[in-house]
């Protein structure tokens, strides 16, 4: 049983169309090469214009009535567009939410020690998750924890926010700090 032939799909462009990808519109709203507004002319006269001018037709605003074409050099344009969408990426970052592992009965260099650490999440901009983990018979003794979480707080407070206050979650205690 032979299969039926099916013609490849036809690549769709990304980006504003140009020149004669511009199809069924028959007048257009012209912004000359220099940016000045030429009014609404016919699609083949703003066309010859943008040719005559070694230029391309590139349709800005194709939801308008009529559609906003300008007469430019598409390739750079488009090296002009993917320039500004990767120094926007760069810029972008996401925010992580970094844990941090304390224990009721932490000892002051371990304690300083994550504190350090937090500092350094901190000045990246990070938010941080501040567990405490009871074990055993130390449930008995959540004030403890309290004591723990509570002096975080203070340690903390010129150079960070409570997001949310500490919670009791089965075993442990969680409390989210977010930078200032």
């Amino acid at each position: 049983m032979r299969r039926p032939f099916r013609a490849a799909p036809t690549p769709t462009k990304d980006g504003p169309r140009s020149n004669r990808d511009i199809r069924g519109v028959r007048d257009v709203q012209l912004i000359d090469d220099t940016g000045a507004n030429r009014g609404v002319v016919s699609f083949f006269e703003a066309l010859k214009i943008a040719e005559d001018a070694g230029l391309d037709l590139v349709e800005i605003a194709p939801n308008s009535e009529p559609p906003v074409c300008k007469i430019l050099d598409y390739g750079r344009f488009r090296f002009l567009e993917q320039k500004k969408a990767a120094e926007a990426r760069k810029k972008q970052r996401t925010i992580e939410i970094k844990e941090i592992k304390l224990r009721p009965g932490i000892d002051k260099h371990d304690y300083d020690v994550k504190m350090k650490a937090m500092h350094g999440f901190f000045e990246e901009g990070d938010k941080v998750k501040v567990t405490l983990r009871f074990r055993g018979r130390e449930m008995a003794h959540q004030d403890l924890g309290v004591k723990v979480l509570e002096r975080v707080k203070v340690d903390l407070v010129d150079v960070a926010k409570v997001e949310s206050d500490w919670q009791l979650e089965g075993r442990q205690m969680v409390m989210v700090l977010a930078p200032k």
